[in-house]
């Protein structure tokens, strides 16, 4: 689940460049002979050294791409479907097991920002193959955590080791695929992030109820394993990227003039009200589904995640929903089906649990795909940066609603983390009401203006 302009410390909208050699050739015109250098050709468009369709190294370019969101997301929350499991064998409550989602997403969120810029000094495909390696060499050992802590500490590391993955991700396909057909090769990637992220917890279930919690875990990290070897046999090296200096102040100023903008942090806020409530309904939803009257498997409880489709469909059409409803309009559609959903999920009855949860899902992605894009709309700098520090506030909403999520369940049932989640929603709704009458008072002071000149 990440936005295009993400990845990088510093801003890659034209990412590419060339040396000086090129730039003169450009100036003085095409060398002598049958035809322009391939040099020249690059000054004069920088656009022409990169991918396109037709080109062997787009195609891979795509398939690496969309492996590594399959393994990055695959890890990333592989322990949500089987928490009951893990409650069960290591003695732990719901608000503890709850940490081994809530620790790996916090080790992203605290991540993301420092990989992002180092992978402006050092180059976005080694941050990938470098980051996808070490979370697969923990997921590896994770089987073998003889406690809850050792397994908390090791998601804690596998998180922060996953942020390389969409620090680098967006910025290196925009480093190195034509601008106009960027945004199929993105969606791939996103497809990779949603398919990977619903398959990991799938897969776990099942292998899980079969051979235990250790079998599942191991079966998720034999799959990333596979996929980070399609990544870097896939990746076509990187012909575009010129290492920048690492300049901490220049990215502090940056990151501090984003965070005084008052529609950026109403948009980071919104992002992540949003995620404290899907993080929070499903992490907790296995357990109230283990419990009576419901007692299914783990291999079901697994299952219950295909409903993620749903997301990835509402993802696909919410560009048109904003185009008809408007920023806020699609904000409150996304917080009414969210908060229809949670009411829904109330009643005693599986049937009406997977109609709440589709609800909470199409609500959640409708909401996230609109903030997360209105985010690179109103950074008119540092978009990278900008994107950076959403995808901050979002998995801190998504470690907040795992843990205060299951700290309510605890306490109260179901009803409490539904409680919990709707007073997220009203937060949600009173920060875009906030937002929608600002832009009306904005507008009215600019029609004026705008009448006189």
């Amino acid at each position: 689940m990440v936005s295009a302009d993400s990845a990088g410390a510093a801003d890659t909208t034209d990412p590419a460049a060339t040396d000086a050699s090129a730039i003169s050739a450009a100036r003085s015109g095409p060398a002598p002979g049958p035809g322009p250098s391939p040099a020249y050709e690059a000054a004069r468009d920088p656009e022409a050294a990169k991918l396109s369709p037709g080109e062997p190294g787009h195609t891979r370019m795509r398939l690496a791409l969309f492996a590594a969101g399959l393994a990055t997301f695959a890890l990333l929350y592989s322990t949500q479907a089987m928490l009951p499991e893990v409650s069960r064998a290591l003695n732990a409550a719901p608000d503890q097991a709850s940490w081994t989602v809530s620790g790996a997403t916090v080790g992203l969120a605290v991540a993301v920002l420092p990989l992002a810029a180092l992978s402006e000094r050092f180059g976005r495909r080694r941050m990938l193959t470098v980051s996808m390696a070490t979370a697969v060499v923990l997921a590896l050992a994770m089987p073998f955590a003889d406690e809850l802590g050792t397994l908390i500490a090791l998601r804690t590391a596998q998180g922060a080791a996953v942020a390389g993955v969409p620090a680098s991700a967006m910025a290196f396909l925009a480093d190195e695929v034509r601008s106009r057909h960027l945004v199929g090769a993105v969606g791939l990637f996103v497809a990779g992030n949603s398919v990977g992220g619903m398959s990991g917890r799938i897969l776990t279930g099942w292998v899980t109820e079969g051979w235990g919690w250790r079998a599942g875990l191991g079966s998720v990290a034999v799959a990333a394993l596979l996929c980070t070897a399609a990544y870097v046999l896939l990746a076509p090296r990187a012909r575009n990227f010129r290492p920048a200096e690492l300049n901490p102040r220049a990215v502090a100023r940056t990151v501090g003039g984003h965070l005084r903008n008052p529609l950026l942090l109403r948009l980071y806020a919104t992002g992540l009200l949003f995620m404290v409530v899907f993080g929070a309904v499903y992490t907790v939803i296995g357990y109230r589904l283990a419990a009576r009257p419901f007692e299914l498997s783990q291999g079901l409880i697994g299952s219950i995640f295909v409903i993620y489709l749903a997301g990835t469909a509402v993802s696909a059409t919410a560009g048109r929903l904003n185009s008809r409803l408007g920023h806020h309009g699609t904000l409150y559609l996304g917080i009414g089906l969210v908060v229809a959903g949670l009411l829904v999920s109330t009643v005693d009855s599986l049937a009406a649990i997977v109609a709440g949860l589709v609800l909470i899902t199409a609500g959640f992605f409708a909401g996230h795909s609109v903030a997360s894009g209105a985010v690179s709309r109103t950074a008119t700098e540092g978009r990278a940066q900008a994107s950076a520090l959403y995808q901050m506030a979002y998995y801190t909403g998504s470690s907040l609603g795992g843990a205060l999520g299951a700290v309510a369940f605890a306490a109260g049932g179901w009803a409490a983390t539904v409680a919990l989640t709707l007073g997220a929603m009203v937060c949600a709704a009173g920060v875009t009401a906030y937002a929608a009458r600002r832009s009306v008072r904005a507008a009215a002071a600019v029609a004026p203006e705008a009448r006189r000149a």
